[in-house]
């Protein structure tokens, strides 16, 4: 069973290496790693998730899942969430990132900060737990 784990997590690691090769490619072609500098790739990063966010904006849940369910608007959520992938990919290529081992442990950190007995059901800041 752990050989089939292992397996698993080296296709997951190919996957986003395929990925993180697709966008370095598309920039070496353009020319652009003289602008993705870990600033400027944070700057883009940033104003994509607003773009995104920009979408959302004064809308109630009702119309958010509309927004959702009509192909034109899935579209453009698409496009801001592919945006956001593609600026997040770039940066850990750029800086030699591993997002995999970043994320997993990020979630380590945050179990400890979330234990799930505190934190089911609500949005409180760690800090704000009796």
């Amino acid at each position: 069973m752990k050989e089939i784990e292992r397996l698993k997590e080296i296709e997951r690691q190919k996957e986003l290496d395929r990925l993180k090769g697709l966008v370095k490619d598309f920039c070496e072609e353009r020319d652009w790693d003289q602008f993705h500098n870990p600033k400027e790739l944070a700057i883009g990063l940033s104003t994509e998730a607003n773009e995104l966010l920009q979408l959302f904006r004064f809308q109630s849940e009702e119309q958010m899942r509309e927004m959702l369910g009509k192909p034109d608007t899935r579209e453009q959520i698409e496009d801001e969430t592919a945006d956001i992938f593609f600026f997040l990919l770039r940066f850990a290529q750029k800086n030699g990132i591993d997002l995999e081992q970043a994320l997993v442990r990020k979630i380590e950190k945050n179990r400890k900060k979330y234990p799930a007995e505190l934190a089911r059901g609500n949005n409180l800041k760690y800090t704000e737990y009796e």
